[in-house]
C-alpha cells in the first residue's frame, strides 16, 4: 500500500506541483515513465535478492527507497536549489523502491496459499496496489492544500520510515527460507527472462500484463489531469474520482480472484477483463459537462474495476506456471514485461495529449490497446 501511495503521490498532487514550478502537467508522463522504468530494473534482479536477503528485507529496503525519493523531489524542487538533479534522480528511486515488492510478496505467498485459492489470496494481496492509490486521492488533495505539497510529500516519507521499520517483526518467521551464501551475476539477473519466453503460457501472461498495464497506469496517471483541464473539476474532486476508481480496483481484484478459483479459467476472465476496460476508456473519453457526476463517478469506478482488477489473477497464473521455487524470480522476470507498458504508456498517453491537445485520445488509443489483447485471449480459448 505504502510503495502505491508514493509512487501515485505525484500523478494526484501534478497540478499543484506543475504550477508551483511553472511547468507543463504533461511531463507528468515523463517523470512517471521515469518511475516505471526503475521498477522495470528492480522487478528484473529482485529475485536474486529476495533469495539471497529474504523477502521482507528486501521490502523494507524497498519502503525506504520510496521514503527517500519523496524527500529528494521536495529537496530538487526547493528553488533556488542546487539540487535539482534530484528531481531527475527521485523517480527512478522511486521505481528501484517500487518494482520488486511484487516478486518478494510472490516469493511469500505460493508457500503459504492453499492451491484452491490461489487467485483470490495473491488478488486480495494485490488491493494494496488500488488501496495505495484510493487513499492518495482521497487524502493527499486535502493535506496539499492545508500544508502545501512538499509538506505532504515529508510526511509521507516520515511514515514510510515507520513502516519499515514495523515491518522487523515479521522477518524472523517470513525469511526463514532465506539463502545467504546465493551467488548473484549479472547474467543471473536476465537468466529469468529465457524462462518467460521460453514458456509458451508464462509468455502469453506476460504480454498480458504488458497492454493492460499501460492502460491502467494512464487511469491512475492522467485521470485527475483529464478531469481538472478538460471538464474543470475541482482538485478534490477530481482526487475523489481516482479514490472511486481504485476502490472499483479493489473490489474487482477480489471479485475476479475468487471468480477465477471457482468459475471462469483465469485466461477467459482476463480476457473478459480486457474488453470491459476498453468500453471503459470509450465512456470515460466520451465524458462532457452535460454529464451527470453521478455517471462519470460510476464509469470510473467500473473503469477502475477492470483496469486495475485484473492483476491478481494474472500474477497467480504467472507463479502457478513458474518452475518449483522459482515463482518470485519468474514473477520478477514477468514483471520486467508488465512494467514496460506501464513505462511506455504514460509518455505515449502524453504525446497523444500534446499533439492532439485533448486527454480523450489517450484514452481511446489505450481503451483500443487493451480490447485487442482481451480479444485475442478469447479467440485463443475458442480455438
Amino acid at each position: 500500500m505504502f510503495t502505491s501511495l508514493a509512487a501515485t503521490a505525484t500523478p494526484v498532487l501534478a497540478p499543484m506541483i506543475a504550477r508551483d514550478l511553472d511547468v507543463s502537467p504533461n511531463l507528468i508522463g515523463v517523470f512517471v515513465g521515469i518511475i516505471y522504468a526503475g521498477s522495470m530494473v528492480g522487478s528484473l534482479a529482485a529475485g536474486g535478492f529476495v533469495e539471497r536477503f529474504g523477502a521482507i528485507r528486501v521490502s523494507q529496503a524497498c519502503v525506504v527507497m520510496c521514503a527517500v525519493s519523496l524527500a529528494a523531489v521536495c529537496a530538487g524542487a526547493a528553488p533556488p536549489s542546487p539540487l535539482v538533479v534530484l528531481l531527475a534522480l527521485s523517480p527512478l528511486l522511486l521505481g528501484l523502491g517500487y518494482g520488486p515488492i511484487t516478486p518478494a510478496s510472490s516469493h511469500v505467498l505460493i508457500r503459504t496459499a492453499p492451491p484452491s485459492r490461489m487467485a483470490l489470496t495473491f488478488s486480495i494481496k494485490q488491493t494494496g496496489v488500488p488501496a495505495g492509490a484510493a487513499l492518495a486521492g482521497a487524502v493527499l488533495p486535502g493535506l496539499a492544500l492545508a500544508q502545501g505539497w512538499r509538506g505532504t510529500f515529508l510526511a509521507l516519507a516520515a511514515l514510510g520510515i515507520a513502516i519499515a521499520v514495523a515491518a522487523q517483526s515479521t522477518r524472523t518467521e517470513l525469511d526463514a527460507d532465506r539463502k545467504p551464501g546465493r551467488a548473484m551475476s549479472f547474467a543471473g539477473v536476465f537468466a529469468p527472462l529465457k524462462v518467460v519466453f521460453g514458456t509458451r503460457a508464462l509468455a502469453e501472461l506476460a504480454l498480458t500484463g504488458f497492454f493492460y498495464a499501460a492502460t491502467q497506469v494512464c487511469l491512475s496517471s492522467f485521470l485527475v489531469i483529464y478531469l481538472t483541464e478538460t471538464l474543470h473539476f475541482g482538485i478534490v474532486a477530481a482526487g475523489l474520482a481516482l479514490t472511486v476508481a481504485n476502490i472499483g480496483g479493489i473490489v474487482g481484484r477480489i471479485t475476479w480472484g475468487g471468480t477465477a478459483d471457482r468459475w471462469v479459467p483465469p485466461r477467459v476472465l482476463l480476457g473478459c477483463i480486457g474488453v470491459a476496460a476498453a468500453l471503459c476508456a470509450y465512456l470515460t473519453a466520451a465524458f462532457g459537462a452535460d454529464w451527470p457526476d453521478a455517471i462519470m463517478f460510476a464509469v470510473c469506478a467500473l473503469f477502475g474495476a477492470t483496469a486495475i482488477g485484473w492483476n491478481g489473477v494474472q500474477l497467480a497464473e504467472v507463479a502457478r506456471h513458474s518452475p518449483a521455487g522459482q515463482a518470485g524470480t519468474v514473477t520478477g522476470a514477468s514483471g520486467f514485461v508488465t512494467f514496460a507498458g506501464v513505462v511506455l504508456g504514460p509518455p505515449a498517453f502524453a504525446l497523444l495529449a500534446a499533439a492532439t491537445g485533448s486527454y480523450r485520445v489517450g484514452f481511446l488509443v489505450f481503451g483500443t490497446a487493451s480490447l485487442l489483447c482481451g480479444g485475442r485471449l478469447l479467440v485463443r480459448h475458442r480455438r
